[in-house]
């Protein structure tokens, strides 16, 4: 059988596969923190057909493409304001700490809320951890309260009287596109992205600071999105083109003999 169909099939699978990545990302263009990903490809084993010598060069025939890697682009997206005193954005590198009670993943979504009982939490109720270790508590009493751009949390009480509620913490990977997504803005630490570092105050060691009543939203950019549509959508018909002509070559070779 022509070794064209083969490459045809191989290509028209990692483009389903580029497909696949760009619609995902286009879903999430305005999910809250989100990070983008991207699709390469490397070329498969080549067969030898003729070997080289000192004064030639060797001959070989590609047999089609493959999937190279899936990479989630960490770039920063842009903050938008949002008056809501629980919304945090990070100006910078680094990621919050959130306690799922089954341990400790990572975020860059910044939309907390509060709980019944006063603790800062994400959508899903999950603990936003504090320097140290705990919850962040801002008592359900408390006058008014407040986020500094090093993650200091404090209220007013009744009395007018000043507490500190305690200090939000970031941590940064090695290899932050080594993180592994496990649903709702949650990042878990793998071994391609090496350990989580020492919890640091926001603003300091490589870290950014904190934006309160400011949202980081998705680093999807909708216009190299659609392009990259534009180019997987021809490469996919292109590839199919070349199965079509082969069968048609093979079919004059069948045809050959009436």
């Amino acid at each position: 059988m022509l070794r064209s169909l083969y490459s045809g099939i191989s290509g028209m699978k990692n483009f389903q596969t580029k497909l696949d990545v760009i619609g995902n990302n286009i879903a999430n263009v305005n999910t809250v923190g989100f990070k983008k990903s991207r699709v390469t490809f490397k070329d498969m084993i080549s067969q030898t057909v003729a070997g080289g010598s000192n004064v030639t060069n060797s001959k070989q025939i590609g047999l089609g493409a493959a999937t190279s890697s899936i990479d989630v682009v960490h770039s920063t997206g842009a903050p938008q304001a949002t008056q809501n005193k629980t919304d945090l954005a990070i100006d910078g590198d680094g990621y919050f700490q959130i306690n799922t009670g089954a341990g400790i993943v990572y975020t860059r979504a910044g939309n907390f809320g509060k709980d019944n009982q006063g603790n800062l939490v994400t959508t899903d109720g999950y603990y936003l951890e504090k320097i140290g270790g705990g919850k962040i508590n801002i008592p359900t009493d408390a006058k008014d309260y407040s986020i500094g751009a090093d993650g200091t949390v404090t209220y007013t009480d009744a009395g007018d009287e000043v507490h500190d509620a305690g200090q939000i913490g970031l941590v940064t990977f090695p290899n932050s596109a080594g993180l592994e997504k496990i649903g709702g803005n949650l990042y878990r630490e793998s071994l391609s992205s090496g350990a989580a570092s020492a919890v640091t105050t926001p603003g300091e060691n490589g870290t950014g600071k904190l934006l309160a009543g400011y949202l980081e939203m998705s680093n999807v950019d909708l216009t190299d999105e659609f392009t990259e549509m534009i180019v997987a959508q021809r490469g996919f018909q292109s590839n199919s083109k070349i199965i079509t002509t082969s069968d048609e070559i093979l079919q004059e070779l069948v045809n050959l003999k009436r």
